[in-house]
């Protein structure tokens, strides 16, 4: 049996899980190339295969009809927006995903964009860069209020990290939240509204869907507390971007930290990036040798157990 592998970090993390599957009779076919593959290769590559480790290629009902050979595929993360699991589900392929591989980095790196914005760490080490030796003074977080809308993994370790510096932690998800929880991540439970409303830092952790594109728009902005920050390592679009824009300039919140957009990158004339009050970093937040390791690991051991190799 076969096994695509498409996420360029196994040929840097995963080599040793690489092994364990040969080990088990398989052939294995990892990306060794250090560039994503095109679609057409994907393809070609993909069209034998009966189990794939899959990053961000396309995995829609269209292509999945041209892998005849395909019982399980794991996404490399969490995320499935590239994924039909409907048509999946149809056909019997299992659909797995390494849930919580990088939750912890995820979150930590949340935690880093909050205390770069609030010790205007960015415009200072540019400026100083430049040659200017001015002091921007900052706030600190202890005492202030992270909202939390979608308190799965990465909400729950960022509330764990908010409460040790001493921020209070609201906690918002679709789905209800057990006191239990909350209380073992010093979250307090309360609802969208109340963290539009109060909160000092407001995260988003929540999936790519119908029900949450431009979740975070103009009314919500607008009723968001002026000196606000917004936060999202979840996924474009789940904030209006173009809301965004208008409440940054206009004054409506203070500021906005992301790691992702509707489009990545964007576009270089993209008026938020030549917002001081926007940060954005390159969809790294996941991206940790830790977190790398763990996620060929965890779909490393989908596989295998999906194929009925697993010791």
């Amino acid at each position: 049996m076969k096994v695509l592998i498409t996420p360029r970090g196994f040929a840097n993390y995963g080599l040793d899980e690489v092994k364990l599957m040969e080990s088990k009779g398989l052939d294995v076919d990892y990306n060794d190339t250090g560039k994503a593959y095109t679609a057409e290769q994907f393809l070609e590559k993909a069209k034998d295969a009966d189990a794939i480790i899959v990053g961000v290629d396309d995995m829609s009902a269209p292509v999945m009809v041209r892998l005849p050979k395909l019982k399980v595929f794991c996404k490399f993360g969490v995320g499935v927006d590239n994924i039909d699991c409907d048509y999946a589900k149809a056909h019997d392929i299992y659909v797995g995903r390494t849930v919580e591989s990088n939750s912890l980095s995820v979150a930590e790196h949340v935690a880093a964009l909050m205390f770069a914005d609030a010790k205007n760490l960015y415009p200072t080490i540019r400026d100083v860069k430049a040659g200017s030796w001015g002091k921007r003074t900052g706030i600190e977080l202890a005492g202030k209020t992270l909202g939390i809308v979608g308190f799965g993994a990465i909400g729950k370790q960022l509330s764990s990290i908010a409460t040790g510096i001493g921020m209070d932690v609201l906690a918002y998800d679709a789905f209800p939240i057990s006191e239990g929880a909350a209380r073992e991540h010093g979250a307090t439970v309360a609802t969208f509204g109340q963290i539009i409303e109060e909160s000092d830092y407001m995260s988003v952790h929540v999936p790519l869907l119908d029900s949450t594109r431009n979740m975070i728009s103009v009314p919500q902005f607008n009723a968001m507390k002026n000196s606000a920050c917004v936060l999202n390592a979840a996924r474009g679009g789940v904030v209006d971007e173009d809301a965004l824009y208008h409440a940054l300039v206009d004054g409506d919140i203070r500021s906005a930290a992301f790691d992702v957009f509707t489009t990545e990158p964007p576009a270089k004339d993209n008026p938020l990036l030549a917002l001081d009050n926007f940060l954005l970093t390159s969809h790294t937040a996941s991206r940790t040798h830790e977190a790398e390791k763990r996620t060929c690991q965890i779909s490393t051991d989908v596989i295998l157990t999906q194929l009925g190799l697993k010791d």
